[in-house]
């Protein structure tokens, strides 16, 4: 019998039909939208005279240019009142579940889709966004698509798609303290560069990935786009079953018990075989942080940032670029550099696990005076458990500002922007240039090192401070 991985198994039992020489027809179980990517597929589908096929499978939320403070007033961007009416009044229209703002579950759609049980080991899960990757955290197939193809998911429910080489990285031992998923995550985009799973679906593997909560395990694989992968998957256990188990749109009684046998049988077949695999030993991975403009260019937090050495023409040219909008030089050490603000929040670490973390290590404390320190909650529910569990007290104790759900800074669609020539140490995905606003410079990091940052200002290692 041949012997399969996890995403060979979950492929091949959502193929409808394949193309000679050309992609699978390829059948998507839930499908995400919101309010940028989604408008002009509902438009192209009136302008064809085509519904939308299973409007059951498709579940909405506002999120990326919502603003985060005073939800409950007209949105004043203009572009961004138009996008969140359009997608109310499309949802309305073709019976659409809406989690709208104010909504008690209201949230980035990474976040709340995990959160109510939607997202399940074994299925097919696609949104117009690219850390849709997300998802992959439960055993499932999930990516980013684009406009068009958000388009074909409404009318047909399918996606032409060509399958993806298979990557298998495994990462055994155990991290020391101070030691994230994100700084897991962060290490291995180091290790293989920013483009270096392009073109492969990369399956997480080995005792550190096991040792991890759903939440960490979800900060892993939102992350896997950073390498250039088309996503990223964890087999299900019981850490995923214990995570779904009572959840609003989990099975219960004995589809539960179903669930979970099947659910069970998706682990890679041993001897399976990869296109590529990496190996790395967790004991060498400590708290890290991006220096430069992309999420490959980075370093231990206690690291110099690296040397010309044996860098060549056009490589040099674009590091040394690089270095200059961030205002870096290389050999330099990054620690002890000033910062002007932190960001808590994102599909990445805007979970509750991400704030606990945080209010924990700067309970009793003050964050600097230098520091402007914004924590972004990714839906309501995890807004209400940090009311609930006395976090917002601790953070605005400490100095921090609590807003509203939303993407937020991470991309800075809306007003929460970093000003020009400023240092923001996040926890969002991505440091490109302009990223969190027009000439902003984002250095990436766990929202253990964030909360060091923002106590001392300066770029601190989490393991010094706490």
């Amino acid at each position: 019998m041949e012997k399969k991985t996890l995403f060979d198994k979950i492929w091949d039992a959502h193929v409808v039909k394949s193309v000679p020489d050309g992609p699978d027809v390829f059948f998507i179980d839930k499908h995400f939208i919101h309010e940028v990517t989604s408008p002009v597929a509902f438009l192209n589908l009136e302008k064809r005279g085509v519904g939308v096929m299973y409007p059951e499978r498709t579940v909405a939320t506002p999120d990326h240019n919502v603003p985060t403070i005073d939800q409950d007033k007209t949105i004043k961007d203009k572009l961004s009142r138009m996008q969140v009416e359009r997608l109310r009044e499309n949802c309305k229209k073709y019976n659409i579940e809406l989690h709208d703002l104010g909504s008690a579950h209201h949230g980035i759609v990474h976040v709340i889709g995990p959160e109510l049980g939607i997202t399940q080991p074994g299925m097919t899960i696609v949104c117009g966004d690219s850390h849709t990757s997300t998802h992959g955290a439960f055993g499932a197939i999930a990516f980013g698509i684009g406009t068009s193809e958000v388009e074909m998911v409404l009318a047909t429910q399918c996606i032409m798609q060509t399958k993806a080489k298979k990557m298998r990285i495994t990462v055994d031992g155990e991290v020391g303290p101070g030691v994230t998923s994100k700084d897991i995550i962060l290490y291995i985009i180091s290790k293989i560069s920013a483009a270096g799973a392009t073109g492969y679906f990369v399956e997480y593997a080995g005792s550190a990935f096991r040792s991890l909560s759903m939440e960490a395990r979800m900060t892993v694989c939102n992350m896997s786009i950073e390498m250039g992968a088309r996503g990223g998957l964890i087999a299900p256990d019981e850490t995923t079953f214990e995570y779904l188990k009572g959840k609003q749109y989990a099975p219960k009684g004995e589809d539960w018990d179903r669930a979970v046998a099947e659910w069970t049988a998706l682990q890679t077949d041993e001897g399976a075989v990869f296109d590529k695999e990496y190996h790395f030993d967790a004991t060498d991975i400590e708290p890290m942080i991006t220096y430069g403009t992309n999420p490959g260019m980075g370093i231990k937090i206690r690291d110099i940032i690296p040397t010309l050495d044996g860098m060549e023409g056009s490589n040099k040219k674009t590091y040394l670029k690089s270095l200059d909008y961030m205002g870096f030089v290389p050999g330099e050490y990054i620690k002890g550099k000033k910062v002007d603000y932190v960001f808590v929040g994102s599909c990445t670490n805007g979970r509750i696990e991400d704030i606990r973390s945080v209010a924990n290590f700067v309970k009793g404390k003050q964050k600097a005076d230098n520091i402007t320190a914004w924590i972004v909650p990714g839906s309501r529910e995890v807004e209400k458990m940090a009311h609930e569990e006395g976090l917002v007290k601790i953070l605005e104790e400490a100095g921090f500002k609590l807003r509203q759900p939303g993407c937020s800074a991470c991309l800075a669609m809306n007003d929460d922007k970093i000003p020009s020539g400023k240092y923001a140490v996040s926890t969002s995905n991505r440091n490109f240039e302009g990223r969190q606003g027009p000439g902003a410079r984002t250095l990436l990091a766990s929202p253990l090192t964030v909360a060091a940052v923002a106590v001392t200002g300066e770029i601190s290692d989490p393991r010094d401070v706490f």
